[in-house]
C-alpha cells in the first residue's frame, strides 16, 4: 500500500487509520490489533507483542518473581573461595547478598569479582567494598511501572518483599521482558539441542520433554510412564521442588543435572547413566 505521494506506507500509519475508529476500553483495541493482524498490517509475532504489552499492565511483580526458596544468595561473610564455585555453577550476573539475618545488604555482580579470581592476595577480597545497592519492591507492584523505574534508574534486579517488609523472592528486568516477547535463551538454547545428544565423555543432553518411552528405550531404563509423560516430569517430582541450574538427583541407574531451568519449568538435563 502507498501514499499520495507514491511511497510505501509504513505499518504504523496503516494502524494508525485503523486506530481511527477510537477504540473506547482495551477489548476494544485488541479487537482492532487482531483484524490488523487479519489484514496484513501486523504480523502474528508483532500482534502477540503488543497484545503482551497491555497485558503487563495489570499483572504484578508477585505473578513473575522467582521465590525467596529458589534464589541464589550469597552469605555476607563469605570467602571468595566460597562464593567463585557459587558463581560459576549458577551462571549467574548478580547476587543479592544476605546478613546472619537473612536480610539482603546488597547485590554483588560476578564481574566485580574478575580481577581477585587470579590475584595472590586473597586477603584484599572485602565483600562489603563491592556490594551495590539493592532495589526493593513491593509484590504487588505492575510490571509496566517496574519496567519503566528498571529503564530509568538502570536497574536489572530488584528484591521483592511482602506486606511485611520481608523478602519474598526477587524479580529481573529478563522476567519483566519476557512477558513480552518470550523466553530469552540463555547460552543452553533448547531449539537448537537434540531431543538426545550423546557426548565424548559419555554424558548426554536430553531435552525435558523427551517422553518415559523415548528415554526407557534409548537408555534401556524402565521408568513407569504411568505417572508421567516427560522425563522432566519424573525429574521435577523426584526433586520436589522446582530446581535451579546445577541441582542434580540420582534416579535408578541415571545421574540427572539441571542445564536449564526457570522459576516454571524445566528445559535441559544432563544425564550419565551409572
Amino acid at each position: 500500500m502507498k501514499d499520495g505521494a507514491g511511497q510505501p506506507r509504513s505499518w504504523f500509519e496503516r494502524l494508525s487509520d485503523l486506530l481511527i475508529r477510537e477504540p473506547k476500553d482495551r477489548g476494544q483495541l485488541i479487537e482492532v490489533l487482531r483484524d490488523a493482524e487479519e489484514r496484513n498490517i501486523l504480523s502474528a509475532e508483532m500482534l502477540h507483542m503488543l497484545e503482551s504489552v497491555l497485558q503487563i499492565s495489570e499483572m504484578h511483580v508477585r505473578e513473575i518473581m522467582i521465590a525467596k526458596s529458589q534464589m541464589v544468595v550469597i552469605e555476607g561473610d563469605s570467602s571468595l573461595e566460597a562464593i567463585l564455585p557459587i558463581v560459576i555453577e549458577s551462571g549467574h550476573s548478580r547476587f543479592p547478598v544476605m546478613d546472619s539475618d537473612h536480610d539482603v545488604i546488597g547485590i554483588i555482580l560476578a564481574k566485580d569479582l574478575l580481577r581477585f579470581s587470579y590475584s595472590n592476595k586473597p586477603e584484599e577480597f572485602k565483600i562489603n567494598a563491592l556490594l551495590r545497592p539493592a532495589k526493593f519492591v513491593p509484590q504487588s507492584k505492575r510490571l509496566d511501572v517496574l519496567l519503566r523505574e528498571f529503564r530509568v534508574n538502570r536497574n536489572h534486579m530488584a528484591m521483592v518483599i511482602d506486606e511485611y517488609g520481608q523478602v519474598a523472592g526477587l524479580v529481573t528486568i529478563e522476567n519483566v521482558l519476557e512477558q513480552i516477547v518470550g523466553e530469552i535463551e540463555d547460552e543452553y538454547d533448547v531449539d537448537e539441542v537434540d531431543a538426545i545428544t550423546k557426548h565424548d565423555d559419555g554424558t548426554f543432553t536430553v531435552k525435558a520433554t523427551v517422553s518415559i518411552d523415548d528415554f526407557n528405550a534409548y537408555f534401556d531404563t524402565d521408568f513407569s510412564p504411568d505417572e508421567f509423560d516427560t522425563i522432566g516430569g519424573l525429574v521435577l517430582n523426584s526433586i520436589g521442588h522446582m530446581p535451579k541450574r546445577g541441582e542434580s538427583i540420582k534416579i535408578g541407574k541415571c545421574q540427572f543435572k539441571i542445564l536449564h531451568s526457570d522459576n516454571r519449568r524445566i528445559y535441559l538435563l544432563g544425564v550419565r547413566k551409572q
